[in-house]
């Protein structure tokens, strides 16, 4: 059943995704606008997940200043075409993940960037925690590794809960642009300075 053009129209305006993939959505979920979007989205993670391997050639390095000019980040993020480095939606994700690191502060991008002995200091400390709480050993080391999943969650980047839409994490943020852009994009690295610090 073809779809009304002002229900395609409004579903192109909020997603960003094709017209055909909009009309595909549309049919799909009976003209239902919440609906299809939550489709487009699906659809778009999984197309993130497959870009994820292409290289990324292009990108921006920002500078975030938070007012006060107390706290700054620096960020590097790539993508596959200087066409996206330079479209201003693609700056605005890149000033929205800097704005992000300013307030939460993680320490790695994902965990490949936690250093090692920080995860055995904190596996220390949650044993220790554990261990006198009186449970048996195998109950123990349950509660740690749920601690640990916690802490990667406070301290990675990508597993943070993204502080302007705390439904979904900075990861799924970063898919939601991937599927935007049709584009590989690459949280590089970034650095954030704090006076005093």
């Amino acid at each position: 059943m073809s779809q009304p053009m002002d229900k395609v129209v409004e579903l192109r305006r909020r997603t960003g995704a094709g017209v055909m993939d909009c009309k595909t959505a549309l049919e799909e979920a009976n003209g239902n606008i919440e609906q299809a979007i939550e489709i487009l989205r699906k659809r778009g993670i999984a197309k993130a997940a497959k870009k994820a391997e292409r290289p990324t050639a292009a990108g921006v390095i920002d500078a975030y200043i938070h007012p006060g000019e107390r706290l700054g980040v620096l960020i590097e993020v790539d993508v596959e075409t200087d066409f996206v480095a330079r479209n201003q939606e693609f700056r605005r994700f890149v000033r929205d993940v800097a704005m992000h690191i300013a307030a939460c502060d993680p320490i790695a991008i994902d965990r490949n960037g936690v250093p090692p002995e920080v995860i055995e200091r904190e596996r220390r400390i949650y044993q220790e925690q554990a261990a006198q709480t009186g449970k048996p050993p195998q109950v123990v080391e349950k509660i740690v590794a749920g601690k640990i999943e916690k802490f990667y969650a406070e301290v990675c980047l990508l597993e943070q809960q993204f502080v302007k839409a705390p439904e979904k994490t900075v990861g799924d943020y970063l898919k939601e642009n991937i599927a935007k852009f049709g584009e590989n994009i690459v949280i590089r690295r970034f650095a954030r300075f704090k006076l005093g610090e």
